[in-house]
């Protein structure tokens, strides 16, 4: 059974000790592990599915029979040859701090529970506003990730558009409340669910028509505007679509939207970090004039997961939203609480891997980050342009690629490209040299690339491009 002791080293040191190490292997062996897993699902459940004990086990023990019982269950999305979905890594000051959060364990809700991390989050937002170029005077929020970013400016938003219509939506609920209608462009999934959160529901959303640069003009979003009444509307713009990396026109999308009374969100959730670079920030030319703004830092500022921005360029709205008074609870009257500008109660310090990363990185490092990533993805996209078979679908804006695989056989058929372009990622996954994965776009499979990652260099996209090539041989010798 447990017992209780007096905190002292010997406590903490053997779990840690083993952590420690497992961490350091794992991180210096990311280079020559696969970047993908090859574990079974029956496998890992065999491994870790053991019986609920009665009796305490030792920490160390339990640490180092984790470590290996998920061995090879472990997706290498630390490391630079990870390529699939918008996935960062870490940079070492943020891991640290991350780890130092979790020894901390602080009540991030409160400055009176957590005094230093409020400090710490009232310092990154300014931050965070001014690597953006968001305004100076925007609220915001450090939350789980980009969908509850979406979550917290959308619950802004509707506050916001319901009160200038006469309705209380936090006192009254969304039964009998005005419709609110939602323009979309390049809609993610994690918009979608933000909507659904909020009760806004989906058959509200209207999807815009993209032209051939994956953007909607303002000429569309202006006819889109004009059948919808008076309608509280919420426009919702791009800055970094999943596929294409396209971003919209906002200096002539958003004075559209604002003729017409409308909300505008960004979806920024890697787009916005754009902004950080003086060769890509022209892409993001008028998207300070939106009235909300959603990012990641797990993504393109390389901190661990459980980490996303929401900044509001309405203050009152945002906080009428989401702010919340007790009597046990101690508010401060100088002080920043998190508690009311966030969607969640019991939070971790976030704030700390955040500071920690900006800090060793500076905005100039940070600059440098978005423009080398950049630079492998098009490197990436070229170099598998010109391998016998391979057609370029989407050339990178920034750091978003896409390519097919054409079936050699004669009088091959989109339906037989499709299946073709599985069969050639498929085959690279079990390679285990590079990790890809699949989208649809346009109607068409394709690979997707996508490179977020502080460790990429120019040998991973070297091995990458190799990898492919190996695979495209094998797959024609086999079926030749």
């Amino acid at each position: 059974m447990l017992r209780f002791f007096k905190m002292n080293d010997s406590l903490f040191r053997p779990a840690l000790e083993v952590a420690f190490q497992s961490a350091l292997q794992y991180l210096t062996g990311l280079d020559d592990r696969p970047p993908g897993s090859a574990m079974k699902l029956h496998e890992l459940r065999s491994r870790l599915k053991k019986l609920l004990v009665a009796e305490s086990v030792p920490p160390e023990q339990v640490v180092r029979e984790l470590v290996e019982d998920t061995r090879g269950g472990i997706v290498g999305s630390a490391g630079g040859r990870f390529f699939a979905w918008a996935i960062g890594g870490s940079v070492p000051a943020a891991l640290a701090a991350d780890w130092l959060t979790s020894a901390w364990d602080q009540n991030a809700a409160l400055y009176a529970c957590a005094p230093a991390a409020a400090v710490v989050e009232e310092v990154v937002g300014e931050w965070l506003k001014e690597l953006l170029g968001l305004p100076p005077s925007s609220s915001f929020a450090l939350v789980t990730g980009c969908q509850m970013a979406h979550a917290t400016c959308l619950a802004a938003a509707r506050h916001e558009l319901l009160r200038r219509r006469g309705w209380d939506v936090e006192r009254n609920g969304m039964a009998g409340a005005p419709q609110i209608l939602v323009l979309a462009s390049n809609r993610h999934g994690s918009v979608e669910r933000a909507i659904r959160l909020l009760g806004i529901g989906e058959a509200n959303v209207v999807d815009l028509a993209l032209d051939e640069t994956e953007r909607v003009s303002p000429e569309t979003l202006d006819s889109a505007l004009k059948g919808v009444d008076d309608l509280p509307v919420i426009v919702i713009l791009q800055a970094g679509d999943l596929n294409s990396g396209s971003f919209d026109r906002y200096r002539g999308m958003i004075p559209v939207a604002k003729r017409y009374s409308a909300w505008v969100h960004v979806d920024g959730a890697f787009g916005l970090w754009a902004a950080a670079s003086a060769r890509y920030r022209h892409l993001l030319d008028g998207v300070e004039t939106a009235d909300s703004w959603a990012t990641d830092g797990h993504k393109w500022l390389n901190v661990p997961y459980d980490c996303g921005y929401a900044f509001v360029a309405w203050p009152e709205a945002h906080r009428a939203a989401m702010s919340h008074r007790a009597p046990y609870l101690v508010h401060d009257a100088e002080a920043r609480d998190q508690i009311d500008w966030n969607p969640e109660w019991s939070r971790r310090g976030r704030g700390f891997a955040t500071y920690a990363a900006i800090r060793q990185m500076g905005r100039f490092g940070i600059a440098a980050l978005v423009d080398r990533c950049c630079e492998h993805a098009r490197g990436l996209v070229e170099g598998l342009g010109r391998l016998p078979g391979v057609e370029v679908l989407w050339t990178p804006i920034i750091n978003q690629g896409l390519v097919r695989f054409l079936d050699p056989t004669v009088g091959a058929t989109d339906q037989d490209h499709d299946r073709y372009t599985d069969r050639i990622i498929q085959r690279v996954l079990t390679n285990e040299r590079a990790f890809f994965m699949g989208t649809t776009w346009r109607g068409r499979r394709a690979l997707r690339v996508s490179v977020l990652n502080w460790q990429t260099t120019q040998r991973d996209v070297a091995i990458a491009v190799q990898t492919v090539a190996t695979c495209l041989a094998e797959d024609r010798q086999e079926h030749s």
